[in-house]
This record gives structure tokens, C-alpha cells and sequence, in this order.
């Protein structure tokens, strides 16, 4: 089982340039993809930018493995909680129906 504090800790040694860089897109090649099929340079480079600002703010929302073992083992703490909390409940329920029952 993973430690929740070794999972918090791996959090801080990635740097956004690192997650970033997971999806490069060549904007060169992008640009003379568009310009060998009759676009304008200045089209062909606005809209290569244009590409690229999508990307970057589609990738900004995007969940990292790092932050759903965080999810998980929140989940996780939480159901166990919740296990111990029926256990407790039924160990209860039990109780009042041999006291009701069994016991005069």
C-alpha cells in the first residue's frame, strides 16, 4: 500500500515544464504542413498559434496520475471510515436485539 505522504511529496518534484513537455506540438512542421497544401505564412502561422494557446489550456485541466493517487487515497481513507462507521452501527442493532430478545 502507498503512504499518502510519499504520494504528497512526489506532487512537488514534478515542474509544470516537465508535465507540459509529455505534449509537444511542432509548430514548424504544422506551419509547412499548412503552407505545402496552398495557406498563407501569416494564416498558416496564426493559426499554428492559435493551435497551440487550445492545446495549453485544454492540457492546464488535465488530471495527472500524481493527482488521482491523491483522489483515491482520499476515497479510499473515507470508505474505510465509512465501514467502521456500519460496523459500529450493526454492532449496535445487534446488541438491542439480543438485549430485546434473549436476554430477561
Amino acid at each position: 500500500m502507498i503512504d499518502s505522504s510519499e504520494i504528497i511529496s512526489q506532487t512537488h518534484c514534478y515542474k509544470e515544464e516537465e508535465l507540459m513537455s509529455a505534449t509537444t506540438f511542432d509548430t514548424l512542421k504544422f506551419i509547412k504542413r499548412l503552407r505545402t497544401v496552398g495557406m498563407a505564412e501569416e494564416q498558416a502561422e496564426a493559426l499554428s498559434e492559435a493551435f497551440q494557446e487550445s492545446q495549453k489550456s485544454h492540457l492546464e485541466n488535465l488530471a495527472t496520475k500524481i493527482d488521482l493517487k491523491q483522489l483515491e487515497l482520499k476515497v479510499n481513507a473515507q470508505l474505510l471510515l465509512l465501514k467502521w462507521m456500519m460496523g459500529f452501527i450493526l454492532a449496535g442493532v445487534l446488541a438491542l436485539i439480543v438485549k430485546a430478545f434473549f436476554i430477561q
